[in-house]
């Protein structure tokens, strides 16, 4: 019988999986000149962390969860996003108590929705993100979107634009939140199942329902921008005043909704801003957050913080041709002749890895000439001759492949010598 790969998962095989270390070393690069600090935390938790932390009225907790009851009777959920573990991290381990304010930290990891899966959309998809936690300055809003465009910038991508929109503090929400009611209520019964229930909880979701995009209704829904009080409008001039100064260009939709419900004041998002992206053009979403910590246990706390895919980050790469980072090559391929040099051969590999020369031999008992072969293919920058006659005159022949120029080394003065050619 055979297995195959779960539906909405991949393998990410040799060829492919260098694009992806690549793109992971330039986004820890740019989180460490922000001072950004790495968190791993667990692949599963509690259903009731994103019950609370997500939200019961978003897609998230109602349709894509992967949960499932443990031997202890516990239910348990394989994680769909990353930052309410973060969160549960961050009082748990009462982080809120350091004296360096805010908590500056990122992540990496798989996470897992049960989606229709399409391209840059999976089931299990990598996520890369960012979080705050600890201060309400505008300034730290300003910080982190720079950090995420820094990282687009650091890859090449500069086909892409900044989002922006405010969804204002409690009061400006509870009074958008009372005119979309008001709005959409006459005629809810024209929207699906899902807006219908979602019109008293939380109508703000109805913004972002994908199949009523097209409804009337929502070209002329209220927007949040207009009941945004007076101190939510200054906080939201603080933000765009700081990019300015920057000359961070970025663009104002009052129609942008955040899918999860712990948004406060900015929210945003990075789009694709070219040909030959496909239909879904979201690289990257966030915003900031108010009463999540405390929501798990925690102080009052803000935060705020951003996510995004490494799929759809390689599926805008690939379409600007950018998907090609520099590859490594073997320093060295060992040429080995006969058991004696065989045997030789292994020890000076162990010897070059010890001495942070990467090196391999052939081990299949090929002629020369296919070994050669094998070091074309490996784009080994140096290959080593090893035969009786060398051993008994204690010496290798190395050749340089990209010259073709050919010396011999003692065998004593070999490590050294590659040693000084990396």
């Amino acid at each position: 019988m055979s297995i195959h790969i779960p539906r909405g998962t991949q393998d990410i095989l040799p060829g492919d999986v260098e694009l992806w270390q690549y793109i992971e070393v330039k986004a820890k690069e740019v989180c460490r000149t922000y001072h950004y600090k790495e968190i791993r935390t667990p692949i599963f938790e509690h259903t009731e962390l994103f019950q609370r932390g997500v939200g019961d009225t978003t897609d998230i907790v109602q349709k894509e969860m992967y949960t499932f009851t443990d031997r202890g009777d516990r239910s348990m959920t394989l994680r769909p996003e990353g930052t309410a573990g973060v969160a549960r991290s961050f009082v748990e381990k009462k982080m809120f108590g350091n004296p360096n304010q805010p908590v500056k930290l990122y992540y990496q990891g798989p996470m897992f929705r049960y989606e229709r899966p399409q391209s840059g959309r999976m089931r299990q998809f990598v996520q890369f993100g960012v979080e705050a936690i600890g201060s309400a300055d505008p300034a730290i809003d300003a910080e982190v979107l720079a950090l995420a465009m820094s990282i687009y910038e650091e890859l090449g991508l500069t086909d892409v634009k900044l989002i922006l929109n405010s969804l204002g503090d409690k009061e400006s929400r509870d009074a958008h939140r009372q005119a979309l009611i008001e709005h959409f209520k006459p005629h809810i019964q024209e929207f699906c199942a899902d807006c219908q229930s979602r019109l008293e909880k939380n109508p703000l979701r109805i913004l972002d329902c994908k199949k009523d995009r097209e409804h009337p209704l929502m070209q002329s829904a209220p927007s949040i921008l207009d009941h945004l009080n007076d101190e939510s409008k200054a906080y939201f001039e603080k933000v765009r005043h700081l990019l300015d100064q920057l000359g961070i260009r970025y663009e104002v939709d009052p129609t942008l909704v955040r899918g999860l419900d712990y948004y406060y004041h900015t929210a945003f998002e990075i789009m694709a801003d070219g040909e030959g992206f496909g239909a879904i053009t979201t690289l990257c979403g966030g915003g900031r957050y108010t009463g999540l910590v405390e929501d798990l246990g925690g102080p009052s706390t803000p935060g705020i913080g951003f996510a995004f895919s490494i799929e759809r980050l390689i599926m805008a790469l690939k379409a600007k041709g950018l998907d090609k980072p520099s590859v490594e090559t073997l320093d060295c391929f060992i040429v080995a002749l006969g058991d004696e040099a065989m045997d030789k051969a292994a020890k000076l590999l162990y010897q070059l890895r010890k001495a942070g020369v990467s090196c391999d031999k052939d081990y299949l008992d090929r002629k020369m000439k296919a070994q050669f072969k094998a070091a074309d293919r490996y784009q080994a920058r140096y290959t080593a001759i090893l035969g009786e006659n060398e051993l008994d005159q204690g010496i290798i022949n190395v050749k340089e492949m990209e010259t073709g120029k050919q010396k011999e080394v003692a065998l004593t003065e070999f490590i050294d010598y590659m040693q000084e050619q990396r």
